[in-house]
């Protein structure tokens, strides 16, 4: 009995001795041949040469470079309050627990189980012809089970979970990335709205006056009813524009309510007020295309969800190969008065090999449909790449066009305000028809307009570039850690 003990013993070591030193599939690395590898990915940006840029590396915290107090507080209460970052941060603790879950299969499993009973055994169960007494009975036991995980499968397991956590924290990164600039996209939409009724209600005095104006030369009798119309007209003109302003204003106001994690009634009272536009007036830091690629939370997810279905590679191809169980288990059965005697106790030691042969197994199947999934993320991965590169270029070249033309509209406006003025004062001494004043004031406040506008362009352009270049969540990490970079170095 010894001898078999010691033999099961023996082999169960040298089984747990190969199980620490096998594991299959690949193992991961992003590949060579992978976009993030390429040096014109990892370059300077083509449009970072414009006169607005440096090279300089993007502040965690951008909104800060905004310097207003008000938005500040708002994107910080977003981050609190926001139900997309609720969601991520619930999907994250998930993929915690998964990775738990999957962890515990490499841990001894225990399993007890006690059974007392009253009744009666039947004779012939062991080989008495007589009926038996009855009695108390009881049975119990505990079962101590470990995987040997020779082949590696459970370490593959684990590896493709830990790249899950990873990738969810990634979105949960991505999120906050999204909620940063959604906040200031809808705060410089509130402001700008309020600035452009600012303009609009100007242009609308102006013109009242005009009309003001027109009616007293038409009463002293050096004009014609006629003026007075086309005045009147131009005056509604103006007015008209102001409804679809207030619209704007409002329904930016809702959203960014709902942003920070109030019903859209309860939106911010001070923002109602805005009307400057917020613009960062200073040259704008957005640093290289190799820190985009590591700070851009899209692309770790991408590259993170790569590295988990190359691990199931793993899982898959350890199901080519037996299963070994390590087992060991002690109990005892029998009557209740011989509880405790020698003859009632009972233990084994042993593996147990479970093995699926590969010919009627649907082994190289499940690797089959690893590697395409493997392949499906190298190439969502590539274009998470691409994009972003083609993302923060395009938001170069749109920032930087606009700000040419903002300043070419800033111009034309003084130049019309001068032509307004210099004709309303010939107008005014009967110098100059009625139709050239109304087409220089008409011209004005179509400047004026088109000025407005490009500063609320200029306003969402910088959102726009800030939300490409992906940064803004670095520092809401500091409960799990330093993030882990896309290792393409």
């Amino acid at each position: 009995m010894r001898t078999i003990a010691y033999k099961t013993l023996t082999l169960t070591v040298l089984a747990a001795a190969m199980a620490a030193c096998t594991t299959v599939g690949p193992d991961y690395h992003v590949p060579e041949q992978a976009v993030v590898k390429r040096d014109a990915a990892n370059a300077l940006f083509m449009g970072a040469g414009e006169q607005p840029y440096k090279s300089e590396p993007l502040p965690a915290d951008w909104w800060r470079l905004y310097q207003d107090p008000v938005l500040d507080k708002l994107v910080a209460k977003a981050f609190a309050a926001n139900a997309d970052l609720r969601v991520a941060a619930a999907n994250l603790e998930r993929t915690h627990a998964m990775l738990e879950e999957v962890e515990e299969k490499k841990r001894p499993e225990v399993e007890m189980s006690a059974a007392p009973l009253y009744g009666r055994i039947a004779g012939a169960s062991i080989g008495l012809p007589e009926q038996l007494p009855r009695t108390g009975i009881y049975e119990g036991e505990v079962k101590v089970a470990w995987q040997t995980d020779m082949w590696g499968r459970i370490r593959r397991a684990i590896e493709a979970a830990e790249a899950d956590q990873e990738a969810a924290q990634a979105a949960s990164d991505l999120a906050h990335v999204m909620v940063a600039a959604d906040t200031t996209r809808a705060y410089a939409e509130a402001c700008s709205a309020g600035y452009q009724l600012k303009v609009a209600q100007q242009s609308v005095d102006l013109q009242q006056k005009f009309v003001k104006l027109t009616g007293e030369r038409v009463q002293r009798g050096r004009g014609i009813a006629i003026d007075t119309s086309r005045a009147t007209a131009q005056l509604d003109q103006l007015r008209a524009n102001l409804p679809p302003l207030l619209a704007r204003q409002r329904t930016a106001l809702y959203r960014l309510a709902v942003l920070t994690g109030e019903v859209p009634s309860a939106f911010p009272k001070e923002v109602a007020q805005c009307t400057t536009p917020p613009r960062i007036a200073a040259v704008i830091p957005v640093g290289d295309g190799a820190a985009l690629l590591r700070r851009r939370p899209d692309v770790r997810q991408a590259e993170r969800q790569l590295a988990a279905a190359t691990a199931r590679i793993g899982v898959a191809t350890a199901e080519l190969y037996p299963n070994i169980t390590l087992g060991a288990s002690f109990g005892g059965v029998g009557f209740m008065d011989d509880f405790g005697k020698a003859n009632t106790w009972k233990f084994s030691l042993g593996p147990l090999i479970s093995w699926n042969l590969p010919s009627t197994s649907s082994a190289r199947v499940h690797i089959a449909q690893a590697k395409a999934g493997t392949e499906g993320a190298l190439a969502r991965f590539d274009g998470v790449v691409l994009n972003a590169l083609r993302e923060t270029e395009s938001a170069l070249t749109v920032y930087a066009r606009e700000l040419d033309r903002n300043a070419m509209l800033r111009a034309a406006r003084d130049q019309s305000a001068l032509a307004s003025r210099q004709t309303g004062k010939l107008y005014q001494f009967g110098r100059t028809d009625f139709l050239a004043a109304l087409d220089a004031d008409r011209s004005l406040a179509s400047a004026e307009s088109m000025l407005a506008a490009s500063d609320a362009q200029l306003a969402a352009d910088q959102v726009q570039l800030f939300m490409a270049l992906g940064g803004g969540w670095e520092n809401t990490r500091a409960k799990h850690g330093a993030h882990e970079e896309v290792a393409h170095k």
